[in-house]
């Protein structure tokens, strides 16, 4: 554990004696500090400070730490933070106490998630709202086409610009993306392309877009920002849809725009002892998480999304809600069946807790709230993996429940993949590869393991038969050794 540096050290030393902390303590005082530092350094943490206080604290309760202990390493943070500067982020009701001496819990600091969910669920998102809410460091950031600069994912690209041509060039894609039914990964994904489109072309009047246009840009994303091949076949398409669906016009045979060839590769694939390294390095919920992506071979989103209804304990079926709004149903695993029911459990005792204070449900996707009223408070739609805090919609003034966002567990997943100090690049996706080819190690026929992934077509299943040899029943031999 690294000592406290001196220049913070000499600021915290004249924060005590300013609030008259009795020297006997002040030791006390430095340990919280520089147990709170390394936390600090090992584990990715929001901006707010009271969600700080508050896992730091939880953390303490791990170690057995008593009452007493805990209330002073409260306020050791506390005097810490007299001596930080303030970030325009930090709410404004952090710095106060609740009855136990501990700051509030920061109910405001997801509010983001409401204006996206409000996005998909084609509610009215007033650009003001949207800036309200406090940035979230869970969501990964993006550079902004307008200033260039690394933003967070707080759809920008939906906000007015001073071109009132390109700003209704972009509704009306949202619209059409969302009249489809689209994500609103795809929404994003496409908004953003038309941004970087826009600023490219300095506010060209849209009417004068052509062919050429998307074809010099293009060319500028291979040769000047060197991006990958799918990053450029991914603007190709959000300008392909732009140009048929919003502006009316097509690319022709599309012979002098540029395709990138896509790379095919092998993908990463995990041993069971190397999965089995990582879950020991994982701590709850994400452990069960990332079991659950393994054991299912869910995708990541797939998993949070989870709500109760979607388990069928006593068949042992789990109903997945897959990409493309398609649905599948995949075997639970039976050894973490126990696991399963204790979270069940959990979310049990949260949504009876949430009922007493009062609160206004889960979100719901699209206009379900309104086609069954009572169904955001009804135990079945509840999220299996929910949020630890409430997130405040500012434009009805409800606190609602959501998921456990994507970026917290890929975050768990990181460190524990660092601590595990395995030698492969992982992800949360490399588990569901390792579903699939250890089904097919274990000679479950391919078009069983296509249907469990969910696969539209078995050419993309049958890219696992590359990643390791399959030990089927017969191994192949050449005719003359029959």
């Amino acid at each position: 554990m690294k000592p406290i540096p001196s220049d913070i050290l000499e600021q915290f030393e004249a924060v005590l004696n300013r609030k008259a902390v009795p020297a006997a303590r002040h030791a006390d005082y430095k340990k919280w500090l520089m147990y709170y530092l390394d936390f600090r350094g090992k584990y990715p943490l929001p901006e707010s400070r009271s969600e700080h206080v508050r896992l730091f604290i939880e953390k303490l309760k791990k170690k057995n730490q008593s009452p007493e202990q805990q209330k002073q390493a409260a306020h050791a943070l506390s005097l810490f933070f007299e001596t930080q500067p303030r970030s325009k982020h930090i709410s404004a009701g952090e710095g106060r106490q609740d009855r136990n001496g501990f700051p509030p819990t920061d109910r405001a600091n997801n509010r983001q998630e409401a204006a996206y969910r409000q996005t998909i669920e084609g509610l009215p998102v007033q650009a003001a709202d949207i800036k309200k809410a406090p940035s979230n460091p869970s969501i990964p950031p993006f550079i902004s086409p307008l200033s260039g600069k690394s933003r967070f994912n707080d759809w920008r690209c939906l906000k007015k610009t001073d071109s009132p041509g390109w700003d209704k060039l972009i509704n009306d894609l949202a619209s059409e993306i969302k009249t489809r039914h689209y994500s609103r990964k795809t929404l994003k994904a496409y908004a953003d392309w038309c941004r970087h489109y826009q600023s490219y072309l300095q506010n060209k009047f849209p009417e004068e877009l052509s062919a050429s246009d998307v074809r010099a840009y293009l060319t500028y994303l291979a040769v000047h920002c060197k991006v990958s091949a799918s990053t450029q076949n991914q603007a190709f398409n959000a300008l392909l849809f732009l140009y048929r669906h919003i502006l009316k016009r097509d690319f022709g045979e599309h012979q002098d725009i540029p395709r990138a060839k896509k790379s095919r590769y092998i993908p990463v694939v995990l041993s069971r002892r190397e999965i089995d390294s990582v879950l020991k390095h994982l701590e709850y919920p994400y452990d069960l998480a990332v079991k659950l992506l393994y054991g299912c071979g869910l995708r990541l989103f797939e998993c949070v999304n989870l709500r109760i209804k979607n388990f069928n304990f006593e068949d042992g079926i789990l109903t997945v809600h897959g990409k493309g709004s398609k649905d599948r149903t995949v075997p639970i695993p039976q050894t973490i069946m126990p696991e399963l029911a204790a979270q069940l459990k959990t979310v049990e005792k949260l949504h009876d807790e949430d009922l007493s204070a009062g609160y206004s449900g889960v979100f719901l996707d699209n206009l379900l709230e309104r086609k069954y009223p009572s169904a955001a408070k009804e135990f079945i739609w509840q999220w299996f993996f929910p949020q630890q805090t409430l997130t405040y919609i500012s434009a009805t003034k409800e606190s609602r429940r959501y998921h456990l966002h994507e970026s917290h567990v890929q975050e768990a997943l990181y460190e524990a993949v660092r601590r595990a100090k395995l030698t492969k690049r992982i992800t949360s996706h490399t588990f569901r590869h390792s579903f699939a080819t250890h089904l097919l190690q274990a000679n479950y026929d391919i078009r069983t393991i296509q249907t469990l992934l969910g696969h539209s077509d078995v050419r993309t299943t049958m890219i696992y038969t590359h990643c390791v040899p399959s030990r089927t029943l017969k191994e192949a031999k050449s005719p003359l050794d029959f």
